[in-house]
């Protein structure tokens, strides 16, 4: 088992910038993928960027590419989400997740999940 828990989330205005933590703990953080997504009420639940094992390696969807950046430091079991200039449609739950092995953007092949954090970018 892997235990994920965010952090980071809040209320900010559009423009501005927040910066999302991933604390995992249970098995060894290094063997993990890890992937962000995020769901907005009414809407399912959409890849926002994921990072390989060592980070060598980031892919980001359209909607983020430019503004958010994916990081990890396996010495801390981390994984962080720096969010700049925001977006009012930036609004959502921000979840982190752990897949064996491969980075991916399907949510269906991640096995590990957070409970989110809220963030809401206002206009």
């Amino acid at each position: 088992q892997v235990q994920l828990v965010e952090s980071g989330g809040g209320l900010v205005q559009a423009g501005g910038s927040l910066r999302l933590s991933c604390a995992a703990s249970g098995r060894t953080f290094s063997n993990y993928a890890m992937g962000w997504f995020r769901q907005a009420p009414g809407k399912e639940r959409e890849f926002v960027s994921t990072i390989s094992l060592t980070g060598a390696y980031t892919y980001y969807a359209n909607s983020v590419k430019g503004r958010f950046a994916i990081s990890r430091d396996n010495a801390k079991n981390t994984v962080y989400l720096q969010m700049n200039s925001l977006k009012p449609e930036d609004t959502a739950v921000y979840y982190c997740a752990a897949k064996r092995m491969t980075h991916s953007t399907i949510v269906s092949e991640y096995n590990y999940w957070g409970q989110g954090t809220q963030v809401t970018v206002s206009s």
